[in-house]
């Protein structure tokens, strides 16, 4: 694993190239640019939140700013995977032509995507500044939030992207297993909502298996790490009792030890059947 290691260190400059590349046609010929990855998330956040404020009659003061800090990583998870999942397929021909270690391609979809969810928290702080949020003193971890989540994205990357070689199915399921994940990670509601559902049932430890999935743990610490706690301000009807939980830093830690395995395996099986890619394609 070293030495593949060393290789992909050596070949870093086709990675850049190949992010560039991507970061260029994605936005060639458009006016707006890096504005578009920013407008159909806005206008997701901005839907759920009129259905959850008026509908749902959740009374959570600036609900937005709780679902886009969720929603972003989310949009990060889920285009990378996406686009990762083709992405050894959309270049068969460079496989057959020049000599380069395979995993350069996920993962420059992976890094691609990173560089969009970068930006857009600089858009997500600037918001903040806006509603005039209080500066939380957690918000050191964000950086250790980032790599967390960038280290299992680039797992489950390389591991989708080395399946769709040989099962071309993987692309469909993938795509469907994500639409399923959006409703069971805590992203349009508070995971505080499943907590009560489950403490009420004495099922405490259902609630922490659930947290034990990374992607929920992930998603839960940046809304911890990056706006105070929330509450239903007295005499708000809401049909849930939402009381904040403090974040869960050992919950946290087994999510970070995952992602690493995650990575770590992913890459393996990768570099187990990526010299065979060229006989499949």
């Amino acid at each position: 694993m070293l030495s593949e290691l060393s290789e992909l260190f050596r070949y870093r400059d086709l990675l850049f190239q190949l992010v560039a590349r991507d970061l260029k046609v994605r936005y060639k010929n458009s006016v707006l640019g890096f504005f578009w990855s920013l407008i159909n998330p806005l206008v997701q956040v901005a839907t759920i939140t009129i259905v959850v404020r008026y509908i749902m009659r959740v009374e959570i003061p600036n609900y937005s700013a709780y679902l886009l800090v969720a929603y972003l990583p989310w949009m990060f998870f889920q285009m990378s995977l996406m686009d990762a999942s083709q992405s050894v397929l959309m270049h068969h021909d460079l496989l057959k032509k020049v000599y380069f270690p395979r995993e350069v391609l996920p993962l420059s979809m992976v890094v691609a995507n990173l560089i969009h969810f970068l930006l857009a928290l600089v858009v997500f702080f600037i918001y903040l500044l806006v509603l005039r949020a209080p500066i939380v003193a957690t918000w050191w971890l964000v950086p250790f939030l980032i790599a967390i989540e960038f280290l299992l994205v680039a797992g489950l990357a390389l591991f989708v992207s080395c399946l769709n070689v040989f099962y071309e199915d993987i692309k469909y399921i993938v795509s469907v297993v994500l639409n399923i994940l959006f409703y069971l990670t805590p992203i349009i509601y508070m995971s505080e909502m499943v907590y009560n559902r489950l403490h009420a049932a004495g099922r405490d430890l259902l609630f922490s298996l659930y947290l034990l999935n990374p992607l929920n743990a992930i998603v839960v610490a940046f809304r911890k790490t990056l706006l105070p706690p929330y509450s239903v301000p007295p005499g708000r009807s809401t049909p849930f009792n939402l009381q904040d939980l403090p974040l869960d830093y050992r919950l946290l830690a087994i999510a970070a030890a995952v992602s690493v395995l995650v990575a770590v395996f992913g890459y393996l099986y990768f570099n187990s059947r990526k010299w065979s890619f060229a006989e499949q394609v």
